[in-house]
């Protein structure tokens, strides 16, 4: 019997883990052509889902949230905030009535000192409020702030009537074979384009770039990326800013999509639509394309992250106590999204180069969240993670001559990769095909 993945949670974290893992590496042997079973690793998937807790920069660990990404309670209740990205903090202060301009980041932002005392700030605000002013106010500038909710099992089971990724033809289009599919390589001549960002986005096409795809990330300019988060699912890809909303940039834009096979979608969708980058409008520009699409909660334009999800959907209370809400030992819904885009984009590149067609694969971390909800649990919390160390379960890298070490690969089958290129530094190669 197959060892439990160290993920431990009240909720089955560690069986929704191995699932989708074992869902990407069936799908790769599959394209490989070789006989076999996926031979998964229990301790390495642990690693890989946690992987920001592994992450270094020449020894040294990276904070993941931000100091104002947080659990705060309001007058009645709890509030989940997320203020990683410099723009939805300003939001954040803007909507609690903490700062009058939603364009100023505080100067001495990085400063420890400061970041305290602002979280003080935030966490006084917010206590004086209802959570539903507060999410509200925050929502309404522009920020992320979720109330802390119990599970809605109504709503639950209305989402698991959906499967969990939603598999739709957009169009026909000629059958295209694989170029040259191999156990080590089935993705090779294969190519992706990157259009997502934060977590799950990242480590589907992060997935599809260790089977031998060609993964080109696209960026606009004017969002920064915290370099731990990239280079913690940056391997073995491309990476280019290109402002997609200039006519220079939409041209170029359309270049990268008639080449492309695969293109991964992470932006709200309304925001995609004004852009003409809907998965309808692609497929008809570009016949023949995968489309992968994910979005935070199946809505076209409302902003989310897993920690959000986990807050509204009942997760952080299952996994909290009577002092405060908790959390998943792991981002699981951003990982398990991503590992079963990955394993959807396969099983479609198989299925146009029999059939032909434009495809589209979909899912939401919302959508995920129900389908951890209506596993087993466990009676009580168990600790937050039984790992010691990762030994055995990294890589290193030198990255811009700093030594980064990551998670190794979770995808794991016979005659497989068994490790990740190299990252790249964001932002640095020319937005076209190699």
């Amino acid at each position: 019997m197959s060892r439990v993945v160290p993920l431990p949670a009240r909720t089955d974290v560690a069986a929704l883990a191995r699932s989708a893992v074992a869902c990407a590496s069936a799908s790769a042997l599959r394209l490989s052509g070789v006989d076999g079973v996926a031979d998964l690793d229990a301790d390495r998937i642990a690693v890989a889902y946690s992987s920001e807790r592994w992450f270094r920069m020449d020894g040294r660990p990276r904070a993941g949230f931000a100091p104002l990404s947080a659990f705060f309670p309001t007058m009645d209740g709890w509030v989940r905030t997320h203020a990683n990205y410099p723009h939805h903090r300003a939001a954040l202060l803007l909507g609690l009535g903490l700062s009058r301009d939603a364009r100023r980041i505080d100067a001495d932002a990085e400063d420890v000192d400061s970041d305290a005392e602002t979280r003080q700030r935030v966490a006084a605000r917010l206590a004086t409020m209802s959570t539903a002013a507060a999410a509200a106010g925050v929502t309404a500038a522009g920020g992320l702030c979720v109330a802390v909710r119990p599970e809605d099992w109504a709503a639950d089971d209305s989402w698991r009537r959906h499967p969990l990724v939603e598999i739709r033809r957009l169009g026909d289009a000629p059958a295209r074979p694989l170029p040259a599919p191999t156990a080590l390589a089935p993705l090779r001549g294969v190519r992706v384009l990157d259009l997502t960002r934060v977590i799950a986005g990242p480590v589907a096409t992060g997935t599809l770039a260790l089977l031998g795809a060609e993964v080109l990330r696209i960026d606009p300019p004017r969002l920064g990326e915290p370099e731990n988060q990239h280079l913690d699912t940056g391997h073995g890809k491309r990476s280019a800013l290109l402002d997609l909303s200039s006519p220079a940039g939409r041209s170029r834009g359309e270049e990268l999509l008639s080449g492309a096979d695969v293109i991964a979608l992470g932006y709200r969708p309304a925001a995609l639509a004004a852009l003409g980058l809907s998965p309808e409008a692609i497929a008809a520009r570009h016949p023949g394309v995968v489309v992968l699409q994910l979005t935070a909660w199946g809505e076209p334009d409302r902003r989310g992250f897993d920690s959000l999800v986990q807050a509204d959907s009942g997760i952080a209370v299952l996994e909290g106590d009577d002092a405060a809400p908790g959390a998943l030992p792991a981002q699981a819904l951003d990982h398990s999204a991503g590992y079963l885009l990955a394993s959807a984009a396969m099983d479609l590149l198989g299925r146009r180069s029999r059939e032909g067609g434009s495809w589209l694969a979909s899912t939401s971390l919302r959508r995920i969240a129900a389908e951890l909800l209506g596993l087993p649990r466990t009676p009580e919390k168990t600790p937050l993670h039984p790992l010691a160390d990762a030994a055995g379960h990294t890589q290193d890298f030198i990255v811009d001559g700093v030594r980064i070490t990551t998670a190794a690969p979770a995808v794991s089958y016979p005659g497989g990769p068994t490790a990740f290129a190299a990252p790249r530094p964001w932002g640095r190669d020319e937005p076209a095909w190699a």
